[in-house]
């Protein structure tokens, strides 16, 4: 399956503007950071071709998962050059793997997608997603009461700090054509899927953490970097992204109160 997108400097500018910085990231011929590409290339289903969650019901790689929970899971990116705003770019997505398991509740199914970019008819990056599809409802281990109250603990010379409102979650939900309603629909979180309050887009963490790269070491170019989901944040809660250097590279998390790790990754440097 390939789509085609002509990187246009709005969502950039967009997001930018969500998560309060003074300017865009990028302007026209400017690279994109690491996983910005996550904006562009947009899926808008047919509003009847949407489930119960949100989600197209029938997925784009695989058949329906009865009473499913989808859950990004974590990925990979190898950046041979990174893509550049305001060039056509194509995008070719393939099906890497299928796993299914059984969980708890049911099947579960492990779905890995691979994605090629190409601009001016070079590959400039690969990225596999690994996507987790749950059948059945469990509420899991989270929090009954949510503390927005209470910080996470760091010692990382790089850090910065956000908490996420539903206004914030709404937009990103928008600038990342997600209808999946744990970001925006309380009572659907809550009685449907057994969260404590809106859960906090697993992309959005993962940028994120990125985001540590382009302010603390602006001048080094990403060669390849991978990333883990582990556990939900919600709405309200303080959250601090940190990482440090590596000898070639940095480790990074995101942290609240409640656990050290709710997501980690990796950067390895040209």
């Amino acid at each position: 399956m390939t789509d085609s997108d002509s990187l246009c400097s709005g969502p950039v500018a967009a997001l930018s503007a969500l998560l309060n910085l003074p300017a865009p990231v990028a302007t026209a011929g400017d690279p994109l950071p690491p996983l910005w590409h996550w904006l562009h290339f947009p899926r808008w289903p047919a509003h009847c071709e949407l489930g119960a969650d949100g989600h197209p019901l029938h997925g784009r790689f695989l058949p329906p998962v009865p009473q499913r929970q989808r859950m990004l899971a974590g990925g990979r990116c190898e950046i041979t050059e990174p893509l550049r705003l305001g060039e056509p770019a194509e995008r070719t997505s393939s099906l890497a793997a299928v796993t299914s398991k059984p969980g708890r509740s049911g099947e579960m199914l492990f779905v890995t997608e691979r994605r090629e970019f190409r601009q001016g008819g070079r590959l400039r990056l690969v990225e596999e997603q690994d996507v987790v599809y749950r059948s059945g409802r469990g509420a899991g281990q989270h929090p009954r009461v949510l503390d927005d109250s209470a910080y996470p603990d760091f010692d990382e010379p790089w850090h910065h700090s956000l908490r996420p409102d539903p206004a914030l979650l709404f937009r990103f939900s928008a600038l990342t054509a997600n209808a999946h309603r744990i970001h925006y629909d309380v009572p659907y979180c809550r009685d449907e899927e057994g969260y404590p309050g809106l859960v906090v887009h697993g992309p959005l963490l993962a940028l994120l953490m990125f985001e540590l790269i382009r302010l603390h070491v602006p001048s080094r170019q990403v060669r390849s970097l991978s990333y883990r989901l582990r556990m939900p944040v919600f709405a309200g809660e303080h959250l601090a992204a940190c990482g440090a250097p590596s000898d070639d590279g940095a480790d990074l998390r995101v942290a609240t109160h409640r656990e050290a790790r709710h997501a980690t990754a990796q950067v390895a440097f040209r």
